[in-house]
């Protein structure tokens, strides 16, 4: 790799206008496309200390051999050529989203004499109208076999086209009324070009006019007492009908947009996207990407929308919903708006429908994200590099077979819980979670909840260790008198604690005043994925596409969700507890009674009197108590000062 230093630019020879700068490699390949509205502060960044970059960029600005740059007059002439060389460059450094699965797309071949429709997957080729992409490929391959009896249109291959023409014989569709048989000569290319329009009209959305059209003829058919004709056309706008309905309608108003949705964490973002057009979703698609920079949402979703629209410019709607609008959404509209010919929007929907469908698409982004990661953890091999991975970094004597993870959780210092997550061989271990309340710290005090946590988990180590010697057995693993294996019986390979150096330095501190000298620590610190090992002063910064690091945030962010879990239920019952407690007859067993019956405080709010009353040992004046007590209370919202995360019942 090159030293940085080797081309770096003259000092002071860097313009401080705004421009578009790309790194090229030795062999002249551009593999990095920026922009900048100043570009020697920007380009003089890439020729800091390399250990403040990003990983990414480190290996990026190392594999570079020359730096270029050119200037524009503004923000928006930058924005311009930067989407122009991102798109003949396809430099490889940039973000890349890659589709998460392969998704079907209905083409036509419009420049052949006569256009055949099929279904297909991957690269598109020049001259063909493509539609889609869609998420189920038997369903679209159904609603073009409706369309085929409405609109009678070329679908076969070539080959099969010129054998039926040299034989004077057309194949079975033109036989069954599937295909108008152009290769014996039923039909001439202009007639046949007008079906090819009204199935490219369909595909598009614009489904009114042939409806319309195909109702005009059935009643001019049936005036003229052509019965069987109307008939034909009564069957032809059933079948047209059923594959209308196949997309529901999910805006009323029939807007054409696109629906972006992100789904991120610091290794990761995942992206989902809805092409609705007259108001139905007409296909869907995902995209998983590393991240190359701590850049926020807004930067995401800025280069997203340029590798999206680079791809397919006719692909561009008049209007884009998204979670947050980029710093340069104006700049980007105005350069949508010139690719379309016609106004393009970028807005963020605040309620209504949009906004659902928004949500929607953001669950389906989280779900993708979330997918993604299990198929990544479930492979054999990778789990096994993350594993040595971790064993090299962290100087340890052996690779960490079993992870045990800690996080706290707590709303205004009340409440406060610990969660205890195990993973063994590189996957979760549900049956060794374990919870804890913590019961000596008072109001928000993390560390000293971590140092209660960890002394309480390896008292009950050392515990059963002793037992084991005093029987003259083994570690006792497994209850000789009941076969349950003992909870807190197996010694971890390495302790993960979510925090930084104060966490740390507590856990480590009570480790030492039980005399547990042989056991890892590590701490996994949220902003910057830093890890932190006992008594050091500065982080070790693990790259980011290391796996050991992606094992280290899985099992972090496990243990925050199951300690979240937990403080929720806590919350519900003592919430229950406070508002019921002046209920005439309803001591704590009858409020446990309810709580457990109902499941929150929300779904006990939003019962009716009579199903109160089903609770055993509530009656119904002891129900209707309970209403009237719940009646006019307002749900309170409470933030994890952990994470700034609204907890909900």
């Amino acid at each position: 790799m090159a030293d940085p230093a080797s081309y770096r630019p003259a000092t002071g020879t860097i313009p401080t206008g705004p421009g578009v700068y790309r790194f090229s490699d030795r062999e002249g390949g551009v593999i990095y496309v920026g922009k900048a509205i100043n570009l020697r502060q920007r380009l003089n960044s890439y020729f800091a200390d390399p250990a403040a970059l990003h990983f990414r960029t480190q290996t990026m600005v190392r594999t570079a051999a020359k730096v270029e740059w050119t200037l524009v007059r503004n923000e928006l002439e930058a924005l311009q050529l930067e989407y122009t060389w991102i798109k003949q460059y396809d430099p490889r450094f940039n973000v890349k989203y890659r589709d998460d699965k392969s998704y079907p797309w209905v083409a036509i071949t419009w420049e052949e004499e006569f256009p055949r429709v099929f279904v297909g997957r991957g690269s598109k080729r020049r001259g063909n109208r493509y539609f889609g992409p869609y998420a189920q490929a038997w369903a679209i391959r159904d609603t073009i076999d409706s369309l085929l009896r409405v609109f009678p249109m070329r679908s076969c291959t070539k080959g099969v086209f010129n054998s039926a023409r040299a034989s004077g014989r057309p194949c079975l569709m033109g036989y069954i009324g599937k295909c108008s048989a152009p290769c014996v000569g039923r039909i001439d290319p202009g007639p046949h070009r007008e079906l090819v329009q009204d199935v490219c009209d369909f595909l598009a959305g614009r489904t009114g006019a042939l409806v319309r059209r195909l109702e005009s003829q059935m009643s001019q058919a049936s005036t003229n007492q052509e019965y069987e004709r109307a008939a034909v056309v009564r069957d032809q706008l059933s079948a047209l009908r059923q594959a209308t309905e196949r997309n529901a309608i999910v805006l009323g108003d029939g807007t054409d947009a696109d629906v972006v949705a992100l789904a991120e964490d610091p290794l990761e973002v995942a992206v989902q996207v809805f092409h609705v057009r007259n108001g139905r979703i007409r296909g869907e698609r995902g995209w998983v990407a590393e991240r190359s920079d701590d850049g926020d949402t807004g930067q995401l979703l800025e280069q997203f929308l340029l590798q999206l629209y680079a791809e397919d410019e006719q692909a561009i709607p008049p209007e884009v919903l998204l979670p947050a609008l980029p710093a340069t959404a104006e700049l980007l509209g105005q350069l949508l708006t010139e690719r379309r010919g016609s106004r393009v929007r970028l807005r963020v929907p605040q309620r209504g429908d949009k906004a659902s469908l928004l949500q929607t698409a953001a669950r389906n982004a989280a779900d993708s994200l979330a997918m993604h990661k299990v198929r990544r953890a479930s492979d054999l091999s990778t789990r096994n590099l993350a594993l040595e991975e971790l064993q090299q970094a962290l100087d340890l004597p052996t690779a960490p077979l079993r992870i045990e993870c800690y996080d706290i959780s707590h709303t205004m210092g009340t409440e406060v819980v610990a969660s205890m997550v195990v993973f063994e061989d590189g996957l979760p271990r549900k049956s060794e979670y374990r919870r804890f309340i913590i019961r000596t710290i008072e109001g928000s005090n993390d560390v000293g909840a971590m140092r209660e946590v960890i002394t309480r988990r390896f008292t009950r180590l050392l515990e059963e260790r002793l037992q084991a010697e005093s029987a003259g057995e083994g570690p006792l693993l497994v209850d000789p008198t009941t076969g349950v294996p003992r909870k807190f019986a197996y010694t971890p390979s390495l302790v993960v604690v979510d925090g930084g150096a104060p966490q740390v330095a507590a856990a480590e501190l009570a480790l030492a005043d039980l005399g547990v000298v042989d056991i890892a620590l590590c701490g996994l610190a949220k902003r910057l994925e830093e890890v932190w090992l006992p008594g050091e002063e500065f982080p070790l910064i693990l790259p980011r596409t290391s796996e050991g690091l992606y094992l280290l945030q899985r099992v972090r962010d496990e243990a925050h969700r199951f300690a979240i879990t937990h403080h929720r239920s806590r919350r519900s019952a003592s919430m229950v507890e406070s508002l019921l407690d002046d209920v005439p007859g309803l001591g704590e067993i009858r409020r446990k009674a309810l709580l457990k019956y109902f499941g929150s405080l929300r779904k006990l709010r939003a019962a009716t009197v009579e199903q109160i009353a089903e609770v055993p040992g509530i009656g119904p004046r002891t129900a209707l108590a309970v209403k009237e007590a719940l009646a006019g209370q307002e749900a309170p919202v409470s933030v994890n000062l952990t994470t700034g995360e609204v907890l909900e019942d």
